[in-house]
């Protein structure tokens, strides 16, 4: 197995300095994840909720940032600690029935996540060059299958960086061409509010940032980083290194997300425009900002869209992969079948929807409604002594986690209770 040969390198080879490289060196796990959640999925909840409500609905990036980074810092450490992956962990330490409904859930959720990252890179290309969204999303989909398939996971961490400083340094430029009412957008980001007929989109935004996929993925990748399990002062300084990266990649996606909302609400909702799909949103971004602010938002969605199905494709790998107590090993059958399942079932998806932004929107709010049973899963492990050992959660920190878990249930109840 791939990330096992890894291990074992670093176990005998490498002991690290940690000095101030070591941390640079470090972040890499943490992107793989923010890529996640500023998919093409975030863009449509993004531009919906501020073209619709303006700076009202940032409270909600900055609620679901705070909880991402509680949950994807508490299941690194689930990886780091037992050298296992979410998925692997379940399948380990819980009754059959239980992990495999959680798992099969997650497949779904994975499914659904591929399915907005297809559709988004497959809309960027119709931006881009007039393709047909169903030749974009094949076109999109063969691509990631020879980088999911031909690279190693170094090779593509390092696509991935660069992809999300190419969308991190568009969204600069979009936001020199705006007016932005910063007094207003400080207020949007703290207090909350939850406008007639915006649950949806509320949901679609939590959906979209806190991903199931997302904490199958980040226990997973960050054992890349692993280098000596026996040392408990090296898994200690690794679960400090872990902490740096999680916080400084979950920030860069706060501020692309509230980017987004913030370049809607002012080019947008200012203008009394309703959006209703992402191609929409780029020819009415020319007459307001220019040709060459349409042509960025085009180039930065495109990347965002493939950067997020690779990212995907390996969740739904280290999913299914988990399914047998297997780690994510891209040469291994059972791993390139879940790659699989989560993409080609996508790629159909995408033949059969009509209304792609709506299709975007959807499949955010269908990830948060599978959230909760990751996250109770992930909070049962990582409170066990006997999967954590003596990096099980402290009790403050089960707490916290429990209430984060509430807070999504309610948000999900509430969801339920809009619709009648």
């Amino acid at each position: 197995m791939f990330f096992d040969f890894l291990k074992d390198l670093r176990r005998r080879d490498h002991k690290p300095g940690f000095g101030g490289l070591d941390i640079l060196k470090y972040i890499g796990p943490g992107l793989l994840v923010t890529v996640g959640f500023i998919d093409p999925g975030n863009w449509a909840s993004n531009i919906a909720a501020g073209s619709e409500f303006g700076y009202e609905l940032l409270w909600m990036v900055t609620l679901s940032t705070i909880m991402l980074i509680i949950l994807q810092h508490n299941v690194a450490h689930l990886g780091i600690a037992t050298g296992l992956c979410l998925s692997e962990a379940a399948n380990k330490h819980t009754p059959v029935w239980v992990s495999r409904t959680v798992l099969i859930s997650a497949m779904g959720a994975s499914v659904s996540t591929s399915l907005a990252e297809i559709l988004g890179a497959a809309v960027a290309l119709n931006m881009l060059l007039d393709i047909p969204i169903p030749t974009g999303a094949v076109m999109a989909f063969v691509f990631v299958m020879i980088m999911l398939f031909t690279n190693s996971y170094q090779k593509i961490e390092k696509f991935i960086i660069a992809f999300v400083s190419i969308i991190g340094l568009s969204f600069l430029y979009e936001l020199t061409l705006v007016d932005i009412n910063w007094v207003q957008a400080g207020i949007g980001w703290v207090k909350p509010s939850i406008p007639q007929g915006s649950m949806i989109i509320v949901m679609s935004v939590l959906g979209a940032v806190v991903m199931p996929h997302n904490l199958f993925l980040h226990s997973e990748i960050i054992q890349s980083r692993q280098w000596n399990l026996e040392d408990e002062k090296v898994i200690k300084r690794q679960m400090d290194y872990e902490l740096f990266d999680t916080l400084f990649s979950m920030v860069i996606g706060w501020a692309i997300n509230s980017a987004i909302i913030l370049l809607a609400a002012t080019a947008f909702y200012t203008n009394r425009t309703q959006v209703h799909e992402l191609q929409q949103a780029e020819s009415i971004l020319k007459p307001l900002l220019g040709n060459h602010a349409a042509i960025v938002f085009a180039i930065a969605l495109l990347f965002a869209g493939i950067a997020s199905t690779i990212t995907s494709g390996m969740a739904g790998g280290s999913i299914f992969a988990g399914l047998f107590g297997e780690p994510y090993d891209i040469h291994d059958s059972h791993s390139r079948l879940g790659v699989m399942t989560s993409l080609v079932i996508a790629m159909l998806l995408v033949f059969v929807i009509s209304n792609p932004y709506q299709g975007l929107i959807i499949s955010q709010m269908i990830l948060s409604i599978q959230l909760p049973f990751t996250i109770f899963l992930q909070i049962y492990l990582t409170s066990s002594k006997k999967v954590m050992g003596k990096y099980v959660n402290s009790t403050s920190t089960k707490t916290t986690l429990l209430i984060v878990g509430g807070i999504v249930v309610l948000l999900n109840v509430k969801l339920l209770v809009s619709f009648f």
